[in-house]
């Protein structure tokens, strides 16, 4: 399979988005697009789906658009739940619908042969054994399992219709569904999106063993260095692809850059020289045909461009705290967070300066101990104080979802009705609202230009403690940088939540990890945190003796060794016996009337039967090894 376009142009609503794009999926392709927010990334997606197609060019040139063979392209907003009664367990299940119909007739092909033991139903259910072992029928039933696991599903959920979950809940879902479907080329936007740092791993080791091509748009440096080999970058409305993950692609650019910066300047420098020396010796009878020479070997020169510069736009905050002088700024004693019931317990001390990284799976109380902190959650035990002169700037994950039909400068202005409306647009200015771009309303902001609104206002405000709940969502890799940036340098006390962990890394010197239904405080930053928590991990070496042992000496004679296999033979057949009487029952149990309709009660039936008959392979092997060696005993005799 390959999929390939070339000199590609994608026009939406008569604007060039992209343009030149040169792109290629093979059979094991492990892809990212990267850029900045807005540049088209998703847009290549969708031509890549063929919900798009390409346009003529700005000169009326046609790309190509070529596909080999008939991939199945999956993408996250084709997976639609037809029906919302189905459990979650039936929705997952349904990616393994091949295997499935596979698993259906290779039970019927074993009933029949165990009917009629001829060769050809021998030879039919052999290959259909094959074909299930080479499908992963064996596995797969494992692999859903710990990918619902990982996703943060509970054994109770499992089994709950699909119309009882939330929207981001049924989010994840439909991406555990399509990836489990294993398309051939798998497109993802932005899979780690709301997923815990558990989740996000999983799906990185899922990903490194994936068979197929994929194909992923994110703003996780992390993810990416852990699962791509190629990057395309999108920048200035064109496509380059560099081979490697994330960080090789960030070296590789800044080296073709120099380079081309490099060639660039040198032509330059040998053009200036050779219309020097034509213009030294244009005057010259003897030396007019040098001169021309020289003028015609700048026009023979195919030009090198100057490099574009790096689209480095972001927004910037130089603040300081207003009031730095506050010590212990905030003390938390057995507080006891959640809703209707507990989800944890935390007891920690807050100084001035503190970088606390939040981190735990998702459902375990890092949003609703912000919550609770900032008087949104009422608490249901325990207590907790802020320092008397404790400012906190607050960023909730909604205001990404903030909705209002004033325009940015009046949103603003709204909140320092002090200000000048100069002061005012010089703010807004540094955080990427300039020009006309202040008269737009809020309703009309991209989910991060709402965040880079939102974090505008709280920078004004000046306070010494940050609390912020997965403020980078919806930033792209440079905003991320700069946010980085920002808290580091801040010289009051920052608590935030995040499962983006190359930010927690950077930003954080403490981590709050909440695990179970307590929170842990470790005095360092997450590489430390990480370095410990895999020590702890790692199993304890085995201690062997040195000593030999001594072997027991063991005294037999050819009527013990006979009555030994004899009783080899008699226990094999009787665990065969037995194994036989259960598989009889399971079947009269996958035959009843009451059980056909009853789908979680068949595959577990299902899972039985296959127990049983594996461990029927088993005993007639050790019967047939017993019968053998009783044979030639008896002939020796």
């Amino acid at each position: 399979m390959q999929l390939k376009i070339q000199a590609g142009t994608v026009e939406l609503s008569g604007k060039e988005i992209l343009k030149d794009i040169n792109f290629e999926i093979n059979d094991t392709s492990r892809i990212a697009i990267v850029g900045r927010n807005g540049c088209g990334k998703t847009t290549l997606l969708r031509l890549i789906s063929g919900e798009y197609t390409l346009s003529a060019s700005e000169n009326g040139k046609e790309g190509y658009f070529t596909v080999s063979g008939s991939p199945v392209i999956g993408v996250l907003s084709q997976i639609t739940f037809e029906d919302d009664s189905l459990t979650l367990l039936e929705e997952v299940r349904s990616a393994y619908s091949e295997i499935l119909a596979l698993k259906s007739e290779l039970y019927d092909a074993q009933m029949k042969m165990e009917n009629d033991q001829s060769q050809e139903n021998i030879r039919n259910y052999t290959n259909l054994l094959d074909t299930f072992t080479n499908a992963g029928g064996f596995y797969f039933e494992k692999e859903y399992e710990a990918a619902i696991k990982h996703f943060g599903f509970t054994e109770e959920q499992k089994l709950r219709p699909l119309s009882e979950f939330s929207g981001g809940q049924r989010t994840k879902i439909a991406l555990l569904k399509l990836i489990l479907s294993k398309p051939d080329i798998l497109l993802l936007d932005e899979p780690t999106n709301h997923l815990d740092i558990e989740a996000v791993e999983w799906l990185e080791d899922y990903l490194k063993e994936y068979k197929k091509a994929f194909v992923v748009v994110s703003h996780d440096r992390m993810f990416l260095d852990n699962t791509v080999s190629t990057v395309y970058e999108i920048e200035h409305g064109k496509i380059t692809g560099y081979s490697g993950n994330y960080t090789q692609f960030t070296t590789a650019k800044k080296q073709l850059r120099e380079q081309q910066l490099k060639a660039y300047n040198a032509q330059r420098k040998e053009i200036e020289r050779l219309k020097e020396l034509a213009e030294r010796f244009k005057a010259k009878p003897t030396k007019a045909a040098m001169a021309k020479s020289k003028l015609k070997q700048i026009e023979q020169m195919v030009p090198i461009e100057a490099p574009e510069s790096y689209d480095l736009r972001t927004f910037k905050a130089d603040f300081e705290p207003e009031d730095i002088g506050v010590k212990d700024m905030l003390s938390v004693k057995n507080l006891r967070v959640g809703y209707d019931r507990v989800l944890s317990e935390i007891n920690i001390e807050i100084k001035n300066g503190d970088h606390v990284g939040i981190i735990g799976g998702n459902g375990l109380g890092k949003s609703t101990f912000i919550r609770t902190l900032m008087g949104r959650v009422n608490p249901l035990g325990g207590e907790f104080r802020f320092a008397n002169r404790a400012k906190i700037g607050y960023f909730d994950q909604q205001m990404a979802q903030y909705s209002s039909g004033n325009t940015v400068l009046d949103d603003f202005m709204s909140d320092f009705p002090a200000v000048t409306e100069n002061e005012a647009r010089s703010a807004l200015g540094a955080f990427l609202f300039s020009g006309e771009e202040v008269f737009k309303t809020v309703d009309m902001l991209s989910g991060g230009e709402r965040v880079r609104l939102a974090l505008c206002k709280i920078f004004k405000k000046r306070p010494n403690f940050l609390i912020l709940d997965e403020p980078t969502n919806h930033m792209d890799i440079i905003g991320k940088e700069t946010l980085e940036d920002m808290l580091s340098n801040f010289s009051g006390t920052v608590m935030f939540v995040s499962h983006d962990r190359y930010f927690v890394k950077k930003a954080a010197a403490q981590i709050l990890e909440f695990s179970g239904d307590t929170a842990t405080l470790y005095p360092y930053g997450y590489e430390q945190y990480l370095e410990k928590h895999n020590t702890e991990k790692k199993p304890e070496p085995e201690i062997k003796s040195e000593k030999p042992k001594k072997e027991k000496k063991t005294y037999t004679t050819p009527a013990k060794e006979r009555s030994k296999a004899e009783h080899a033979v008699k226990k094999a057949e009787q665990r065969i016996s037995e194994l036989e009487s259960k598989i009889k029952e399971v079947n009269t149990e996958l035959s009843r009337e009451e059980n056909i309709s009853d789908y979680i009660k068949i595959s577990e039936l299902q899972d039985i039967l296959q127990r049983l008959q594996e461990e029927t392979e088993t005993a007639l092997s050790e019967w047939e090894a017993a019968s053998e060696k009783l044979a030639m005993l008896s002939v020796d005799i």
